[in-house]
């Protein structure tokens, strides 16, 4: 899940075309057209773009406090550009960071501190687990879920929910799939799980999280947006974006997986109503992050070097643009296998400035599995926060494991997933359940 993968399906012409059938989609955001143009349109030669930091800005790699406040300015700027550069002529919508940009600290400074959470009225009794699709036996149910969270909570308030969300995800195409995964985790990682990514306005003062440099090509929400339409009607305002945005990345893993992986994801989170284009860079990690620095950006929403490795085998699916790793496609030190980085370099070679996109996985790149895995041990990755996984004994170790176990990965992956959905949980002290996904309440 760490790095700068685009999970927006196969290469392509154009990957951002693929919509969900038989949905209600919304329209598009004409502003939001603009920034996720950002990523393709930085490498174009005409226009090069040059940041110059002050002499009071910290330098790449300071644990300095002032280190949010340089990735604060970075992202207004690109922000401002993006706007800007997809006027002249059309983009090719999808994500790359641009290269370079300021690495990451070594321990990524924290959001501003949440407000006190209190725990979410718990759902009428009974309470069921969420039904399975058929032929699937039913998984273990996680033993602990966070306080507020409960398996099968709108089974009296909403007993369709779940099957709604997943007959979106179903109707969506793998590519979309792929994007949902990443969405969550994109969501989970910024303010907890509070759909904060899903919001198009919030404050006036700043944009919101979705037009951050690591958001400008998150895919998905349109089917977000069906299931959200398809409950408020059946049910009216009782379920929430979180859990719609939790549930679609739970079923978008079983069906990515041949019906293979699917697990109870436990609700009951609260939408937030704070969205800040300046969290994005110091929260979520970049495409070319050192072990040390997923560790600790990892570490810092609760989860262990061992769950950062397991999330990471989503790198499995979707693609990426060549601006995320095209360092490694130049650099002599590049471990990458001689033939893919030839491959690469001809995929990635572009006389008009756009930048292309890429399978992140060769082997199965429509499929999770544990084939990621195997990847990383013959070098056969794009990002150097997927080759430096092998860099340290204890992620080496992990990543060894999960190539020989698909088992074992996969009920890895089934926690690790949980486990992240319940990073910084709203409830109704400090969240509301939205009406439409993209806009606060207004009342």
């Amino acid at each position: 899940m760490a790095g700068g993968g685009d999970t927006a399906g196969r290469r392509s012409g154009n990957p951002a075309q693929a919509q969900p059938h038989n949905s209600t989609s919304a329209a598009p955001i004409p502003p939001r057209q603009g920034a996720r143009c950002a990523a393709a349109k930085l490498m174009a030669p005409e226009q090069r773009l040059v940041i110059t930091l002050s002499s009071q800005d910290t330098p790449p790699g300071s644990t300095s406090a002032s280190y949010p406040a340089t990735m604060a300015k970075l992202a207004a700027a690109l922000t401002v550009l993006a706007l800007v550069a997809c006027v002249a002529r059309p983009c090719q919508a999808g994500y790359g960071y641009p290269n370079p940009v300021p690495s990451s600290p070594n321990t990524p400074s924290p959001p501003p501190p949440p407000t006190p959470i209190t725990p979410s009225p718990a759902p009428p009794s009974p309470i069921a687990p969420s039904t399975p699709p058929p032929n699937t036996p039913p998984p273990p149910t996680p033993s602990s879920p966070a306080p507020g969270l409960a398996v099968g909570y709108y089974q009296n308030t909403c007993y369709r929910a779940e099957d709604i969300v997943r007959e979106a995800v179903r109707n969506a195409s793998k590519g979309i799939m792929a994007g949902l995964i990443r969405l969550f985790f994109h969501d989970c990682f910024v303010r907890g799980c509070d759909a904060s990514v899903l919001l198009d306005t919030a404050d006036p003062n700043s944009a919101t999280e979705k037009f951050g440099i690591p958001n400008l090509s998150l895919r998905g929400f349109e089917v977000i947006d069906a299931a959200k339409a398809k409950i408020e009607k059946e049910c009216g305002t009782v379920v929430s974006c979180a859990d719609i945005v939790a549930f679609a990345g739970r079923d978008a893993t079983y069906f990515l997986s041949n019906n293979k992986v699917f697990f109870d994801m436990p609700a009951g989170r609260y939408d937030g109503r704070v969205s800040l284009i300046n969290e994005t860079l110091i929260n979520l990690p970049p495409p070319f992050a050192t072990v040390a620095q997923l560790k600790a950006g990892f570490a810092s929403k609760g989860l262990n070097a061992d769950e950062m490795v397991t999330l990471s085998g989503a790198h499995t699916i979707g693609i990426s643009h060549c601006s995320s790793f095209s360092n490694r496609l130049t650099s002599n030190s590049s471990d990458m296998d001689p033939k893919l980085k030839k491959t690469l370099q001809e995929e990635c070679r572009s006389n008009n400035g756009s930048d292309n996109t890429v399978v992140q996985d060769i082997n199965t790149p429509d499929k999770l599995d544990n084939q990621y895995y195997k990847n990383v041990l013959s070098h056969e990755v794009l990002f150097d926060s997927d080759a430096t996984l092998l860099t340290a004994t204890d992620t080496s170790d992990a990543v060894r494991a999960n190539a020989k176990d698909t088992n074992q990965w996969e009920e890895k992956f089934k926690a690790a997933m949980v486990k992240m959905g319940a990073i910084d949980v709203k409830t109704i002290a400090n969240g509301e359940i939205r009406r439409s996904c993209r806009v606060l309440n207004t009342n």
